[in-house]
């Protein structure tokens, strides 16, 4: 892994993309206003001038995040999370206790669609007449009784904005340390969202060769 000068870590580069290690709390794209034109690919920019994003992370969210290098590459790596041949998996550490799965290739899904809240926006609901299909699967790998956590391995088949956190929430499993969608005793107990992208499996965009990437979850 490189770390930048600016601030970030490049897990992988080459001529056609370039795997980034997001820290929490920075933007993957710039927002509106000039206090929030720092980010991630503006940051990235400054050393692969023909880098762009064809994924994004929540702000809060750290991990992997992957863009692509020129137009043809953005297309084909476009075109692959569109048609969900790019697997993503999450790590959450969550309220709630759940009993570990014994068995790795064992799911469980939550199928809840998910729409836009406008009174709050940007805050989404589930909204089963009016909200976008929205599926994420997920298990337990660990749980702290002491705690009154659980780890869970997140995996979205869908991929609407703050769709984890959402699902979690609906479910009775907030995560730690999110200000958008748990309850405020939840929220205080991290500094952080404790969320990350923890995996990426993929076709490289050029070669064809199975890729993968892990970043272990830092908390």
């Amino acid at each position: 892994m490189i770390n930048l000068p600016v601030g970030i870590a490049v897990v992988y580069a080459d001529d056609a993309m370039v795997v980034l290690d997001k820290p929490a709390g920075l933007l993957s794209v710039p927002g509106r206003g000039a206090d929030k034109q720092d980010c991630l690919s503006s940051r990235a920019a400054l050393h692969y001038a023909d880098a762009s994003i064809v994924h994004r992370l929540d702000m809060a969210t750290s991990g992997l995040l992957l863009m692509a290098r020129g137009a043809e590459n953005q297309r084909r790596l476009g075109m692959a999370f569109a048609n969900r041949q790019i697997q993503k998996c999450y790590e959450a550490l969550v309220d709630g206790l759940i009993e570990p799965t014994v068995n790795p290739d064992d799911w469980q899904r939550i199928d809840l669609s998910i729409a836009l809240d406008w009174p709050r926006r940007p805050l989404r609901i589930i909204d089963p007449c009016h909200g976008k299909s929205s599926q994420t699967l997920w298990h337990a790998v660990a749980s702290d009784i002491g705690q009154h956590t659980s780890r869970l391995l997140l995996k979205p088949v869908t991929g609407r904005s703050h769709q984890l956190r959402v699902h979690l929430a609906a479910v009775g499993l907030p995560i730690l340390g999110d200000t958008l969608y748990a309850p405020s005793d939840v929220v205080k107990r991290s500094t952080r969202l404790l969320l990350h992208a923890t995996r990426l499996n993929f076709s490289h965009p050029v070669s064809g060769e199975p890729m993968q990437f892990v970043s272990p979850a830092p908390f």
